[in-house]
């Protein structure tokens, strides 16, 4: 029993051993070492920064910014693009994307979700989720393909989420996919795919609500704490004042209130966009709302004239996309978050969204759209000058979930048959007719887009290109017979008589255009069917 009891011993304290060997392990892949030369680093990237403002025709200054920038014509033309929500997020794979903030917001679901599966958050926190990172599926020439076949033209990875976590090689950070998780540069691996198949690339950067948001973290035991750790924790800085509770929100559409963050992180975020600028030379930038907080507002200038002066030496003009009041209008394009705008725009404009209801990351459990509901906004959208940027989350692995595939093929399919309709098109003197309204508007025009419950029969959507007119209709009758109140006969919208009423993709219908409008009888539709499009052509 002895000799029995001193083996277990020795097999016990062998186990220990091995699990903190193993551990050690872990430990070390989870923490990243930050460059020894990084201040160096960061005054480089900041002198490149004035250095290229200084060389160019753009100033930061917004009227320099809004006489000179255009969106260029190949955006335009393209209509419908990819966003790319991938990250460490994917692991978890739990409610959303801020999992990372919200596993250390005491009483949030995720903080307790957390606690349930993998214990405190002082023993497991975040960044011991990067080694499960592994994306060992990872195919970017396979996810171009796919994106292709959906119909996209062009594609925007998010290169840095507000975790913290760089998804690029970068050399201001070891707390990258370059350097830990997957160990491959997938931002620049997606941008090389691109390229090659022939799809223009862009990338999004959410950098800066990093500055506040681990502060959680701090109010509790946890591993943002731990100074070892604060290359991905960051600041992890309060966003209310002093007398508020730490958990407080404050107003999002009020970014004064917010406290703003020191000029070391100001520092840093220039240089890490203009690493990513130089690095990956992308097509468009988008930028994330607290970009929108008065601190950033001269680094918003800044950021544009460099961005734009380095485009203009490429030989091509740059897009930065933004979705707050960080941008004088017309200095850039202006976006949308999942929301629309209720009229025709005069400008090009951006509508982002998301195949998944609940995350832009992959979230186990999620829900998603149909392809003939985003079929419908793609048209809402273009005809009032817009674009759509459509967002898949791939799991940690790299795969993309297959539900988000079969979307895509759906999408794919239909501008297959109508994309002439879409493609290179322009809006029409004014977007469409019908009774459906995207819904409760915003201030500056944006409209929720949970707001919108569907569309009717009678929603016709109008694009042109060249002597064509397309109508589009979002909903497919039931009876088959559709009334174009805009295109009535004589309607002084229109130049000469109607000569000729198509529907694209074949199938016999017949029309007349009478004193009340264009009626169309269109073959029969079941269940399910996607909209619709007519190319008419005038006598």
């Amino acid at each position: 029993m002895k000799r029995s009891a001193r083996r277990h011993s020795r097999l016990l304290h062998a186990c220990a051993a091995l699990g903190a060997v193993l551990a050690a392990g872990n430990a070390s892949h989870a923490i990243a070492a930050e460059p020894a030369n990084y201040s160096a680093a960061v005054a480089d990237r900041l002198q490149t920064v004035r250095k290229g403002i200084a060389h160019g025709p753009f100033r930061p200054d917004w009227d320099n910014l809004r006489r000179g920038y255009r969106t260029p014509d190949w955006f335009r033309d393209a209509k419908f693009g990819i966003f790319i929500h991938w990250g460490v997020y994917s692991v978890p794979a739990f409610a959303n994307e801020w999992y990372s903030r919200n596993m250390y917001v005491p009483g949030n679901p995720a903080y307790q979700h957390h606690l349930a599966i993998y214990g405190p958050q002082a023993q497991f926190g975040y960044k011991d989720f990067i080694p499960r990172f592994t994306a060992a599926k990872f195919d970017p020439a396979a996810w171009i393909r796919l994106f292709q076949e959906a119909g996209a033209r062009y594609v925007v990875p998010v290169a840095e989420h507000c975790d913290g976590f760089a998804m690029y090689s970068s050399d201001l950070t070891g707390w990258d996919a370059a350097d830990m998780g997957p160990r491959r540069d997938t931002t620049g691996e997606i941008a090389r795919a691109a390229r090659a198949a022939g799809m223009h690339f862009g990338l999004s950067s959410h950098r800066a609500e990093h500055w506040w948001w681990y502060y959680m973290g701090r109010t509790f035991d946890s591993d943002v704490k731990d100074p070892r750790f604060a290359g991905i924790y960051g600041p992890a800085a309060p966003m209310g004042l002093p007398a508020d509770r730490p958990e407080s929100w404050p107003d999002g559409e009020q970014l004064q209130g917010w406290l703003p963050p020191d000029r070391a992180f100001l520092d840093d975020w220039m240089a890490r966009t203009a690493e990513l600028v130089d690095k990956y030379r992308p097509e468009l930038i988008y930028f994330d709302w607290w970009t929108a907080a008065p601190s950033f507002e001269p680094l918003m200038r800044e950021t544009a004239a460099f961005y734009y002066n380095r485009s203009a030496g490429w030989g091509r003009p740059g897009i930065i996309a933004y979705k707050g009041s960080q941008f004088a209008e017309g200095s850039a394009l202006f976006d949308m978050e999942r929301g629309k705008t209720d009229a025709l725009k005069l400008t090009p404009w951006q509508s982002d969204t998301s195949i998944s209801v609940k995350s832009w990351g992959y979230a186990a459990n999620d829900s998603y759209r149909t392809p003939q509901s985003l079929v419908a906004d793609l048209i809402d959208i273009v005809s009032k000058n817009g674009n759509l940027l459509l967002n898949v989350g791939p799991k940690a692995d790299g795969t993309i979930p297959s539900e988000i595939e079969a979307v895509l093929h759906g999408m794919g399919g239909w501008l297959k048959v109508n994309g002439e309709a879409i493609y290179s098109t322009r809006p029409f003197h004014f977007f469409g007719e019908g009774p459906t309204r995207s819904g409760q508007v915003r201030v500056g025009g944006q409209v929720e887009e949970s707001a919108v419950k569907g569309y009717t029969p009678a929603d016709i959507r109008f694009t042109t290109k060249g002597d064509s007119l397309y109508a589009l209709g979002l909903s497919r009758p039931r009876d088959g017979v559709v009334l174009i109140k805009t295109l009535y006969a004589g309607t002084p919208y229109l130049s000469a008589p109607i000569r000729q009423v198509d529907l694209l993709g074949g199938g016999q219908i017949s029309w007349e255009q009478t004193a009340t409008g264009l009626r169309v009888t269109l073959p029969p539709a079941g269940d399910g069917a996607y909209p619709y499009a007519l190319k008419i052509r005038l006598r």
